[in-house]
């Protein structure tokens, strides 16, 4: 097992939470429907957790967290101020965008369980997947409130 790989692998889903996080902050703050805040509330207190068992572990391997955000995560929370404006806050516009973020972290998350088992403890694999696991529950819920748009 490589520590600086683990470490790597480890840091790349701090970025991501961290994109999540501020994606939701933007999401709350471009509705203006209540059930969606709470939503987004709750989405960044998945990865927030997710987040800090995250740094505990490279802290553990006694590497540095990682405390940025990707460079497409800023740029993706932009065109979002943008297609706020344009849309109104449109439920159905949100709903979409929280989808597209939703599959990117469980993309990522899938990537880094699958792409990295020789680098990663049993333990690790174990958290990660409980992580995407729980992130996937939340994807469910975004896919749920869009198929009810819909009428799927």
């Amino acid at each position: 097992m490589n520590t600086d790989k683990t470490i790597d692998v480890l840091n790349t889903l701090i970025v991501i939470n961290n994109d999540r996080i501020e994606g939701y902050e933007t999401a709350s703050d471009d509705t203006e429907h209540a059930d969606l805040k709470a939503l987004f509330t709750q989405f960044q207190q998945t990865s927030r957790k997710c987040k800090m068992e995250l740094v505990n572990e490279v802290n553990r391997l006694e590497g540095t967290p990682d405390e940025g955000t990707r460079l497409t995560g800023k740029l993706y929370r932009k065109w979002m101020d943008i297609k706020a404006a344009l849309t109104g806050n449109d439920r159905k516009a949100v709903i979409d965008w929280c989808e597209y973020g939703e599959d990117v972290a469980s993309d990522a998350y899938q990537e880094a369980i699958n792409e990295n088992l020789k680098d990663l403890s049993t333990q690790q694999q174990a958290m990660l997947k409980e992580q995407h696991l729980s992130l996937k529950a939340d994807h469910d819920k975004v896919r749920t409130m869009r198929d009810l748009l819909i009428g799927v």
